[in-house]
């Protein structure tokens, strides 16, 4: 007899999400420079690996999911091309000031996605919450030349990403364990 129940693809794209934000933060509260690690994760586990979860999510008729998990994934292929292309001469490095309009972008999107959340664990809702205040003080640091602000966004965005590893693990133990062993306010 064969399995027809999919796998939770959720968790995979929570982490991928959730530790590449944690990493990318780590830098901007100005603890590590921007190196190999932050764009080796944001190409292989915030990009492809969310990317693969948004694909599963479309296989379960998950729509949120699919557009959440692959928008995200591209974002941070996105954003590792912006910083990388500049050093192999292929473009100017970004203006900070359009980086800023980008980053609003990313914030109204991830604002429409909150509002998606509302029927969902209260961790899901915290992550989009969280990420919204995030991407808004990052256009607005970006847009008025603030390093003081982009410095407070990333402890914002060590919160967030925290809260998508937190509800990664709380979906993948209180699923093995068949009951709540970390709560996500279901």
């Amino acid at each position: 007899m064969s399995n027809t129940t999919l796998a939770n693809p959720a968790p995979l794209g929570l982490m991928g999400f959730g530790m590449t934000t944690i990493l990318l933060n780590l830098h901007n509260t100005g603890l590590f420079a921007m190196d190999v690690i932050i764009l080796s994760m944001g190409i292989f586990y915030g990009g492809i690996a969310q990317i693969f979860a948004g694909l599963l999510e479309y296989k379960k008729g998950n729509t949120f999911g699919l557009t959440a998990f692959t928008s995200y994934g591209c974002f941070w292929l996105t954003l590792v091309a912006i910083l990388l292309l500049p050093r192999v001469g292929l473009t100017e490095a970004a203006d900070s000031h359009f980086l800023g309009a980008w980053l609003a972008l990313w914030g109204v999107f991830t604002a429409f996605l909150f509002i998606g959340t509302l029927k969902s664990p209260k961790m899901l809702q915290f992550i989009f919450a969280s990420l919204t205040i995030l991407f808004a003080l990052l256009a607005v640091g970006h847009l008025t030349d603030n390093a003081g602000l982009l410095r407070i966004a990333g402890y914002i965005g060590i919160v967030c990403g925290s809260s998508a590893f937190y509800l990664a693990m709380g979906e993948v133990l209180n699923e093995k364990f068949g009951r709540t062993i970390l709560w996500i306010g279901e």
